[in-house]
């Protein structure tokens, strides 16, 4: 069974696909990976990792706490999970880039 963080994140996951007018085709090809993927995310079937959401954020120009916003009112969430979320430093939104001379 999907962890209620899971399908919280999938469902701000499908949310925000839809607002940009994103495909879950043209998300899963900015991403690499094949739309029954995108899928599985959006409904809590598979978790997302750490790494992946960031790529996800950057594909959809929004921080990756976005994903967590309204974690609180989520029905079966651990109590203080969103508060968890916000209290962390703020991040970037794109990883900063290599230079050529490091």
């Amino acid at each position: 069974m999907a962890h209620v963080v899971d399908i919280h994140v999938g469902k701000r996951l499908r949310h925000q696909r839809w607002l940009v007018g994103m495909t879950q085709s043209e998300l899963a090809d900015a991403l690499g990976i094949r739309f029954q993927q995108i899928q599985k995310y959006e409904t809590g079937a598979n978790r997302i990792s750490a790494s992946r959401l960031w790529d996800i954020a950057q594909a959809m120009d929004v921080p990756v706490s976005y994903f967590f916003d309204g974690l609180d009112e989520a029905e079966g969430a651990p109590d203080g999970a969103a508060s968890f979320v916000r209290a962390a430093p703020a991040t970037p939104r794109r990883a900063p880039e290599q230079s050529a001379d490091a």
